[in-house]
């Protein structure tokens, strides 16, 4: 029996179901794709199929996309929805929020970070009681805002929490402002970390936003998890969460010190999961870690030049360095100007880590 799950995406546009379908069907979790070009057909579909997930244009003849959700919000309360529509309208987001949708993404947006869009679909599959926020559930509001920032994003990010609406301003992968409960810049910031919870999305960027926030964001969430830790402190000392939590902030603590961008551990195939700290695709960059570190191995053995020390690598965004350490292969990330012996900062990241 197939146990896939099943989205089903409406839209009137033939061109625009075949590229949503494309992109869907490379999700790691492998769902069944439907499709629909009108609301009378994704009913019938619904009706007769257990549907996980509905994503829905709005702009459509006949019963347009407001009214189908209404109509699926009466009718299939469990059935997750999302909004994928090249209208770019304040009025149509809030009447789209006011029916219950899970996101709002426009489709300009969903094609320049689809990596992001996948994610979110990945986690509206997933169980309903994951923490977290609606989008990307399992990952904090930190984790968020390193993977925009990591990316060299230009976005405004929009998260909802109840009532209460924050702002934040990304502009070339660089936080410039924040807005929270009448607060602007840095006050704001620590205001919307703390949140535990909400729904999230991307809004169009704005690049003539006055820029209220000097400190890199790395420095400025290391500030605001060690305030939000001593304020807070829900954990037991001895704990193993809050030994974790200690942890995270000396790594992170570290790597704003040193000006690294990530740290990423990666195990031998099969013995554990990658941990990473600063950067997102974990799990492709370990492979590519693994991948290296074979490679520069069985060169070394060819050209009988000992054990491997460490490789370097650089792009036009990042420099990197892998180094063996114990039976683990670390892979620390560094901005393209950084300077000095990045050998032996990223050795002491390295030596850092399970210290």
């Amino acid at each position: 029996m197939d146990k896939r799950q099943k989205i089903l995406i409406l839209d009137d546009d033939a061109d625009w179901l075949t590229l949503c379908r494309e992109l869907l069907e490379e999700l790691p979790t492998s769902p069944e794709i439907l499709t629909a070009n009108n609301a009378k057909r994704a009913l019938a579909l619904i009706e007769t199929e257990p549907v996980r997930l509905l994503i829905c244009d709005l702009k459509m003849p006949r019963i347009d996309g407001l009214q189908m959700l209404a109509i699926v919000r009466r009718r299939f309360p469990e059935l997750r929805t999302v909004v994928l529509s090249g209208l770019e309208d304040e009025e149509y987001r809030s009447r789209a929020y006011a029916l219950g949708v899970d996101l709002f993404w426009l489709k300009t947006e969903m094609q320049r970070n689809s990596k992001l869009f996948s994610e979110c679909l990945e986690s509206l599959l997933g169980r309903q009681s994951e923490p977290g926020f609606r989008g990307i559930q399992s990952k904090s509001l930190m984790d968020i805002i390193q993977m925009e920032c990591l990316s060299r994003s230009s976005t405004v990010l929009r998260i909802t929490r109840g009532p209460l609406i924050a702002k934040l301003w990304i502009q070339d992968g660089e936080l410039i402002d924040a807005e929270a409960e009448g607060a602007r810049g840095e006050a704001a910031f620590l205001r919307i970390v703390a949140w535990k919870s909400g729904t999230f999305e991307n809004l169009p960027a704005e690049p003539d936003r006055e820029r209220t926030i000097q400190k890199p964001v790395n420095a400025l969430l290391l500030e605001s998890a060690q305030s939000l830790d001593e304020a807070t402190n829900p954990v037991e000392p001895d704990s193993i969460e809050s030994a974790s939590h200690r942890k995270h902030i000396r790594l992170l603590s570290q790597l704003t010190r040193e000006g690294a961008d990530f740290v990423l551990a990666v195990p031998p195939a099969g013995q554990g999961e990658p941990e990473s700290i600063g950067t997102q695709s974990v799990e492709a960059i370990a492979r590519w870690t693994r991948r290296a570190e074979e490679i520069a191995r069985r060169l070394g053995e060819r050209l009988g030049a000992g054990p491997l020390s460490h490789v370097a690598g650089q792009d036009l965004e990042r420099q990197v360095l892998m180094i063996p350490h114990g039976d683990k292969a670390f892979l620390v990330g560094w901005p393209t100007e950084a300077t000095g012996n990045l050998t032996e900062k990223s050795r002491k990241l390295v030596a850092s880590w399970d210290s």
